[in-house]
C-alpha cells in the first residue's frame, strides 16, 4: 500500500518531537557531568529540566476523544443505514462499521487506526441528535457526505498521528513549567532554611553559602527553563501549524465531496444551519433541559434530548435571522476548520451541478421511532449521577420545582441576617415586623456584599425582600411560574389581584414600597393575605 504524503508528513513531525526529546536529554547528561566537575552547586540543573522531557517523551497514551453515544443497527434504524450506504457508495469509499448517535449538535467519523501506520481500521460515524431534530433530509445528507468524504480523502487515518503530537509537545511544555518551577522552589525554601539556621547559630560562612546557592538557583535555573519552554513552543507552534492546515485543506476537500454528491445548494444551507443549531443547542441545555439539576430534577424521560425539537419550532422567527449569514472572520493558522463564510464561498465557486437533493422532509423521517431513540440516547449519554434524578410529570412542573428550589437558595442570607437580628424564627411576619420598627437599614448592613459592588442597602434590601416573599408565595402555591419556549419564565398569581394576574408586578410595587423612606408594608401583607384567602 502506497503511504499518503500527508501521513508521511505527520510521522515525521512526529519524530521530530523525539529527536528534539533525545538531544535535550544528551545535552542534559553532558551538562550534568561537565557541571559537576566544574561547578557542583548548580550540577543539579540539568537533571531538573531532564524530568518533564522524560515524562513527555514516555506520554504513549493518546487521549481517544470518544463520546458516549447510542450504536444503531442497521435491523434497527433501516433507512439511516441505507441512506449512509448509498452516500459512502457515490463518495467512492467503504462505508462505516458502526453508527452512533450523540447529544451533541455535530457530526463526525473516526477510524481505530493502527499505531503509527495509515492502515484500515474499525470506521464510527457519529451522528447528533440535535442535527435530526434542527435540520432536514437534504441538509442531513450533505452533512453525511462531507463526512465521509474524509474517510474517502484517509483523513481519519492521520487523528492518532497529529493528535499524538499535539498531546506529547503541550504535555512536555506543562510539565517544564510546573515540574521545573515547584523543583526550584523547593530547592530554594531548602537552601533558605538551612541559612536561616546556619544564622541562629552563628555560622555565617554557612550562610553565605546558602544564599549563594538560592541566588545561583533562581538565577540559572529559571534561564534554563525558559530556554527549553521556548524550543518547545517553538516546536509546538510550528507543529499545531502544519498540522492544522492540513486540516483546514481537509474540510474543502471534504465539503467538495458533500457539494459533487448532494448539490452546492443543500451542502452551503447546512453550512449556514449548523452553527445557528449549536447556538440554540447551548441555550436549551442551560435554559431548559438541565436548569432543574440542583433542584434534584429532570425532565420527563426522553426530553433532556428530545425536547429540542420544541424549542426550535417555538423560536423560528428568532433563529431565522441568526440564518442571513455566517459572521466573516479573519482565517487563523491555529484552527481546524476554516470560517464557514469562507467555505461556502469556495462552494459557490464550484461549476454548476445538477439540481442536489431537495427533500425537505424533517430528518427525523430517517429514524423508525423518534421518540423511543430519544430516550435510549439518554439512558447511554447521560451522565449516571444525573440518570438518577426523578423525573417530572412535564415542562411546567419541572419549572415549579426549580424556581422553588432557587427562590429558597437565593434567601438563604436573609433569613440568616433576620435570625441574627432579632434573635427569632426568620419568618415573613418577623421581617414585616422589623421594616415597620425602622430596622430595615440596620438588616440591609448584616447582608453580604457581592464582590466588585459597591454598597447598596436598599438595593440590596430590595432584591433580598424580593426573592423571599417570591419564594414563599412559590411554596405555598400561591404563584405559579408560566412555561414558554419562546420566552423567559414569568409567576403568574393563582389568585388574581385586581383583576391582574402578573405576579410579578404586583411583588414589586408592594416590595418597593416596603422599602422606601418612610416603609410602607400594606401593600405586602395586603398581597400575602389576598393570596392566602384565595386559597
Amino acid at each position: 500500500m502506497r503511504a499518503h504524503p500527508h501521513a508521511v508528513r505527520a510521522v515525521f513531525l512526529l519524530m521530530g518531537f523525539y529527536l528534539l526529546g533525545t538531544a535535550l536529554l544528551t545535552a542534559c547528561a553532558v551538562a550534568t557531568y561537565v557541571l559537576f566537575l566544574w561547578a557542583p552547586v548548580i550540577s543539579s540543573i540539568p537533571l531538573i529540566l531532564a524530568v518533564p522531557v522524560l515524562r513527555g517523551l514516555f506520554v504513549l497514551r493518546v487521549p481517544t476523544g470518544t463520546r458516549p453515544g447510542l450504536p444503531l443497527t442497521e435491523a434497527e434504524e433501516p433507512r439511516l443505514w441505507h441512506t449512509v450506504r448509498e452516500l459512502a457508495e457515490r463518495v467512492g469509499t467503504d462505508p462505516p462499521s458502526e453508527i452512533v448517535l450523540t447529544a451533541d449538535p455535530g457530526a463526525s467519523v473516526t477510524e481505530d487506526a493502527r499505531f503509527l501506520l495509515p492502515v484500515p481500521g474499525t470506521r464510527r460515524l457519529h451522528l447528533g441528535l440535535p442535527l435530526l431534530l434542527g435540520l432536514d433530509e437534504a441538509q442531513v445528507r450533505a452533512v453525511l457526505a462531507h463526512e465521509l468524504g474524509h474517510y474517502a480523502h484517509h483523513d481519519t487515518r492521520l487523528v492518532s498521528l497529529t493528535v499524538r503530537g499535539r498531546t506529547q509537545v503541550l504535555r512536555t511544555i506543562q510539565h517544564s513549567e510546573s515540574f521545573a518551577h515547584w523543583r526550584r522552589k523547593k530547592a530554594v525554601d531548602g537552601h533558605l532554611r538551612k541559612a536561616a539556621k546556619a544564622a541562629a547559630r552563628g555560622r555565617t560562612r554557612k550562610r553565605r553559602k546558602h544564599l549563594r546557592r538560592v541566588v545561583l538557583l533562581r538565577r540559572y535555573s529559571g534561564t534554563s527553563l525558559r530556554m527549553l519552554i521556548r524550543l518547545y513552543t517553538a516546536y509546538g507552534n510550528h507543529y499545531l501549524r502544519s498540522t492544522l492546515a492540513l486540516s483546514r485543506r481537509q474540510e474543502y476537500a471534504a465539503d467538495r465531496a458533500a457539494a459533487r454528491i448532494t448539490g452546492r445548494a443543500a451542502t452551503v444551507s447546512a453550512l449556514r444551519e449548523v452553527p445557528v443549531l449549536e447556538t440554540a443547542h447551548e441555550q436549551y441545555l442551560r435554559g431548559y433541559a438541565l436548569m432543574g439539576v440542583e433542584a434534584g430534577l429532570l425532565p420527563p424521560h426522553g426530553e433532556v434530548f428530545g425536547g429540542f425539537g420544541a424549542l426550535l419550532a417555538a423560536r423560528a422567527p428568532e433563529l431565522a435571522a441568526l440564518r442571513t449569514g455566517p459572521p466573516r472572520s479573519a482565517p487563523s493558522p491555529y484552527d481546524s476548520h476554516p470560517p464557514v463564510a469562507d467555505r461556502i464561498d469556495r462552494i459557490r465557486e464550484l461549476p454548476a451541478d445538477a439540481p442536489g437533493d431537495e427533500d425537505a422532509r424533517p430528518a427525523t423521517a430517517l429514524l423508525s421511532d423518534p421518540g423511543r431513540t430519544a430516550r435510549a440516547l439518554e439512558d447511554v449519554a447521560l451522565a449516571a449521577d444525573l440518570r438518577g434524578l426523578p423525573r417530572a410529570a412535564g415542562w411546567p412542573e419541572l419549572l415549579h420545582h426549580t424556581m422553588e428550589h432557587g427562590a429558597r437558595r437565593s434567601t438563604s442570607a436573609l433569613r440568616r441576617a433576620l435570625a441574627a437580628h432579632t434573635g427569632g424564627p426568620a419568618t415573613s411576619t418577623a421581617l414585616l415586623a422589623v421594616i415597620d420598627a425602622g430596622g430595615l437599614d440596620a438588616l440591609a448592613e448584616r447582608l453580604p456584599v457581592p464582590a466588585g459592588e459597591a454598597p447598596d442597602p436598599r438595593g440590596a434590601a430590595y432584591g433580598a425582600l424580593h426573592d423571599m416573599f417570591l419564594a414563599e408565595l412559590t411554596e405555598r402555591n400561591l404563584v405559579r411560574w408560566e412555561f414558554s419556549w419562546q420566552r423567559a419564565a414569568r409567576p403568574l398569581l393563582v389568585h388574581p389581584v385586581a383583576g391582574s394576574d402578573d405576579g410579578a408586578a404586583a411583588l414589586a410595587s408592594a416590595v418597593t414600597a416596603a422599602v422606601a423612606r418612610p416603609p410602607d408594608t400594606a401593600p405586602l401583607r395586603l398581597l400575602l393575605a389576598h393570596a392566602a384567602a384565595g386559597r
